[in-house]
């Protein structure tokens, strides 16, 4: 069989890739961007428009301050320098953030809590219905 097909070789790719995975830290997305900060950054909005600059900060919702920005139209050819740039995270498409940035990111443990209020059982406090 071909590898794509499931047999052994399709068995050994995954598993390879597997390990690759695994090796790599567990790591948050906003601990990412916390790191990041003073380090230059690729955003790409939804609409296409890409800005290039150094992170100034970013908050939870992936509100992110860019300064010394280069803003590239959708299409590639118009592009305009500015001082400062403040980016809604809702319109964020990707960021490219260079590689030593990433390996710098402190691991992470999952399986802690979230740290937020209450202790997960929604709202109401004892249970679902029926009780009481």
């Amino acid at each position: 069989r071909k590898p794509s097909e499931g047999g052994e070789g399709a068995r050994q790719l995954r598993s390879t890739s597997r390990t690759r995975i695994g090796a790599r830290a567990a790591m948050l997305p906003l601990s990412l961007l916390r790191t990041a900060q003073g380090h230059p950054m690729l955003v790409e909005l939804k609409n296409g428009e890409t800005y290039n600059g150094h992170l100034v900060s970013c908050d939870t919702y992936m509100n992110i301050s860019l300064r010394e920005v280069i803003c590239t139209s959708r299409d590639g050819d118009r592009f305009w320098r500015l001082p400062e740039v403040i980016i809604r995270g809702n319109n964020i498409k990707y960021l490219r953030i260079p590689e030593e940035v990433i390996e710098m990111v402190p691991e992470e443990d999952l399986t802690k809590g979230k740290g937020g209020r209450g202790d997960g059982r929604g709202r109401g406090g004892k249970g679902g219905r029926g009780e009481g």
